[in-house]
């Protein structure tokens, strides 16, 4: 094999897009996927490369150190994709030391095992994928850059600043060779359906009620999973050592103006008399700390590697619809029991 890479959490949305990427793009390339299967991590995203002569999974969790040093040692990594990470912000305000454990003791295990398996830095890559939320909440104008500074105002936001931290001083106290990317809201196929597109999806699907936080005038950035995974792709293959770049749709919506899409989307596919779903919204009480608005300026990677988005508004609503309809088998085995009676309980709570 021309190298051997592990990718973190590869068995989760944005991981398994990634990984069948690689395995599929590079064959001479050994691709190993290190999951630990929690909940939003599920095997059946990955169904079919699970045979491919170039891939391997690997069931295992990131904060033990020990087991990350003995997988260094076992298959010698040439570089590493690191997405794996709790990320939801309703589930860190509501157990912030699990975001702390994962997404900064995890980091700093792997970070500290390359440092010490790779005696040459020399064609090495450690790359970490991180989110826009670092950066804290924008008004009504302007883009977070790569200058930005940061400012998480959630218990998930500060854990991923925090590792984001690690990775940097790792880079500027042992030379290790980093690279760093902050995405904006992802979606598309295979996304647990705690997020809101699956979430409200399914919702529809079910005839239960859509949440929608406060005045539902929040604004995200949308970036299309398969876009995602394509910047990714660039920047390990491409990106400077050393700098971050971030990863934007270019494609901003306001919750309630996206929802209100959806549910006509949604309408049309499944049939419905037009203004069916839009009666289901009912309005909660306000996440704490919620950002108003994200927005990604993503030109540095545009003009540095050539990547853009080709994905966007409208497009990849129905996409996304569409894939969550057809696929009714994997939408229901992720959605039943213990995470039903979660989320039924936490909204009651903020209703």
């Amino acid at each position: 094999m021309k190298q051997t890479l592990l990718i973190t959490g590869g068995a989760g949305f944005i991981g398994s897009h990634l990984v069948r990427l690689f395995v599929n793009k590079y064959p001479e390339y050994h691709i190993v996927n290190l999951d630990l299967l929690t909940y939003a991590g599920n095997l059946a995203n990955l169904k079919d490369i699970e045979d491919k002569s170039n891939y391997t999974f690997i069931k295992g969790d990131i904060v033990d150190a020990n087991f990350i040093n003995n997988l260094f040692d076992q298959y010698q990594f040439d570089g590493v994709i690191h997405l794996a990470a709790e990320s939801h912000v309703d589930r860190s305000i509501e157990d912030p030391a699990a975001f702390i454990k994962t997404n900064v003791l995890g980091t700093m295990n792997l970070l500290n095992a390359a440092k010490f398996n790779w005696s040459d830095f020399s064609g090495k890559r450690f790359y970490h994928i991180s989110t826009d939320e670092v950066y804290g909440t924008l008004g009504e104008t302007g883009f977070f850059t790569e200058e930005t500074a940061y400012d998480p105002r959630s218990p998930y936001s500060a854990s991923k600043a925090s590792s984001d931290h690690l990775v940097r001083a790792f880079y500027h106290t042992y030379n290790l060779p980093i690279v760093i990317s902050n995405c904006s809201n992802n979606y598309g196929p295979y996304q647990f359906p705690e997020k809101l597109l699956p979430l409200f999806i399914n919702n529809i699907k079910h005839n239960k009620p859509l949440p929608v936080y406060g005045d539902g005038k929040y604004t995200r950035d949308w970036l299309w999973v398969g876009d995602h995974a394509a910047a990714i792709d660039l920047i390990y293959a491409k990106g400077r050592v050393g700098e971050t770049y971030n990863i934007g749709g270019n494609n901003e919506w306001k919750n309630i103006d996206l929802i209100n899409k959806l549910c006509e989307v949604m309408d049309e596919l499944l049939d419905r008399e037009a203004g069916t779903s839009k009666k289901l919204i009912t309005y909660v009480k306000d996440r704490a700390g919620h950002d108003r608005r994200y927005a990604i300026d993503a030109s540095k990677l545009m003009n540095e590697l050539g990547w853009k988005p080709t994905v966007f508004a409208e497009e990849g609503l129905r996409k996304t619809a569409e894939w969550y309809l057809e696929n009714e088998e994997w939408l229901e085995s992720v959605t039943s029991g213990a995470y039903q009676d979660y989320y039924a309980a936490m909204y009651a709570e903020r209703s």
